[in-house]
């Protein structure tokens, strides 16, 4: 839908243009540019098949996480909530996307995974539509949040984050020369003008994921 209104609006400017051309008096001054650079150019599908604009988030802070329901880091679906219920009247927004891509962690209909998280977890926040975040049927809106944060390793001094490593690195001694989405509930933290701050991946501590919230809050 995006692409859509990209399209028509470069059409109409190619008209203006030409209308200048011959009424050079009469035309209009352009006072408007369109930024593909940011949150608000994105559209989003939720779990009801639902076409979300982003722009919707404007103003807000934004934590953007793909998730499964039968990872080792689900149980983070309680923090997220905890710091949802917190800081949400403080302008916090929570974008949920499953995901099956990690380890077919996330089987199950859109329905099955709402009807999971809501029932185990109590989540309030927006869950989308089951997504991939890696590949060529990736989302364009997880192509740029990869391209605005890149995938800086895992902190190796934490237990976790040695053995995820060890892992990757086992399967693919380059792993970490690329910027996929690695695992289940990597983050990616928006700040009020719709700009990429920070990606966590899911080994980082959630005390961190709350710190950095509320410092843009």
């Amino acid at each position: 839908m995006k692409h859509l209104r990209f399209y028509a609006l470069a059409t109409a400017t190619m008209l203006l243009l030409g209308a200048c051309k011959q009424q050079k008096n009469e035309c209009p001054v352009a006072t408007e540019t369109v930024s593909t650079d940011n949150l608000y150019f994105f559209d989003a599908v939720d779990g009801e098949g639902n076409t979300l604009d982003l722009s919707g988030c404007e103003g807000k802070v934004v934590l953007v996480v793909n998730t499964a329901t039968q990872c080792g880091f689900t149980p983070q679906y309680a923090d997220l909530e905890k710091i949802y219920r917190q800081f949400h009247s403080q302008g916090l927004e929570i974008l949920d996307f499953p995901c099956n891509q990690f380890g077919e962690q996330a089987p199950g209909t859109n329905e099955e995974i709402h009807a999971f998280c809501t029932g185990t977890y109590n989540t309030s926040f927006p869950q989308m539509a089951k997504i991939d975040v890696n590949g060529d049927s990736a989302t364009a809106l997880y192509t740029w949040l990869k391209e605005k944060a890149p995938f800086r390793g895992f902190d190796t001094t934490d237990a976790m984050g040695a053995r995820m490593d060890q892992m990757f690195r086992s399967m693919d001694p380059d792993y970490d020369q690329n910027n996929d989405i690695k695992w289940n509930f990597t983050k990616f933290l928006i700040d009020r003008e719709g700009n990429v701050v920070r990606r966590f991946e899911p080994t980082d501590p959630m005390s961190d994921v709350e710190e950095a919230i509320k410092s843009l809050l």
